[in-house]
């Protein structure tokens, strides 16, 4: 019903209190301001403005469709601005799939320096767990995933960045009737126990299990901080990632035990689609660093 002009010139009427002082501002003729207006209103079937020797008032309609018009006129802006951004590369938002055996502390002050270097792009982030990782970068719901594990699962155009391998011991509460067995431990010694295992986030790729003995009993949880609380408690056993247990371990609640067959480390990367790739991205990528960085910041 209404072009950008229109609302324009009933925005600088309204500011500058007359047709002629809203012409030199728009560098038009007073008549041609004088004929929107009343073109406005026509389409309006109302009074904007009621007309007073040297000057124009709003009438309470006029307020109104004023503040609605800049509004409108903000709105217009915005999407121009924010589809010339697309048309360069840019997003209004980064998704960033976290494996739940990341360092959190990382995750705190990657958030606090994107925003400071993107105060207008949103960081989406979510935690997810073993093939999940890898499962949320196929469907397009990341455009970066870090701490993923194991071989790559899927295909299409992705990249990935080595973060050295992740480490992992086997441990027991404190309490534990393990705690008392000799070292090594061996299979028969352990199947008797619940095995505590996180539940792979993955919606479409095979879930998988890092450490599970054959027709052992599982206690499933959600994340490592369930998983700890659980291991304590002497409610099963299992493996931690290394840089989770060793503080447990220091504080008494927590056994490490040696195992007949220790699990190996696990090889961890960093992955991004390539389909994806904006200046945020390209940004989080350098921000993140080389292998050696990456390992010491979110696995150690």
């Amino acid at each position: 019903m209404f072009s950008n002009q229109d609302l324009v010139v009933i925005d600088t009427v309204a500011r500058r209190g007359s047709f002629s002082a809203a012409a030199d501002e728009l560098h038009k003729v007073p008549s041609a301001i004088s004929y929107t207006v009343k073109s406005i209103e026509n389409k309006l079937n109302v009074v904007l403005f009621k007309r007073l020797h040297r000057k124009v008032q709003l009438t309470p309609a006029g307020d109104y469709f004023v503040e609605q018009a800049r509004l409108l006129l903000k709105q217009m802006d915005d999407i121009k601005f924010q589809t010339q951004r697309v048309a360069n590369g840019w997003q209004s938002s980064v998704s960033i799939a976290l494996d739940n055996v990341v360092r959190e502390a990382s995750v705190n002050q990657l958030v606090k320096d994107f925003y400071d270097e993107f105060p207008d792009v949103e960081l989406l982030l979510t935690m997810e767990v073993f093939n999940g990782v890898w499962d949320a970068l196929a469907d397009g719901r990341a455009d970066i995933a870090i701490g993923a594990t194991a071989s790559v699962p899927i295909a299409g155009n992705i990249s990935y960045r080595a973060m050295g391998s992740l480490s992992w011991d086997f441990v027991v509460s404190a309490d534990h009737e393990l705690a008392a067995y000799s070292e090594p431990l061996k299979e028969s010694e352990l199947i008797s126990y619940p095995c505590i295992c996180l539940d792979d986030s993955s919606r479409k790729l095979p879930k998988r299990t890092t450490w599970l003995l054959d027709n052992q009993r599982r206690l499933v949880v959600p994340n490592w901080h369930s998983a700890e609380q659980c291991f304590i408690a002497g409610l099963g056993i299992g493996i931690m990632p290394s840089h989770r247990s060793r503080p447990l371990v220091e504080k008494g609640v927590l056994i490490e035990r040696t195992l007949l067959k220790p699990h190996p480390n696990s090889p961890c990367c960093l992955a991004w689609n390539n389909d994806s790739l904006n200046p945020a991205v390209i940004w989080l990528l350098n921000y993140l660093g080389d292998s050696e960085k990456l390992h010491a910041e979110w696995l150690c």
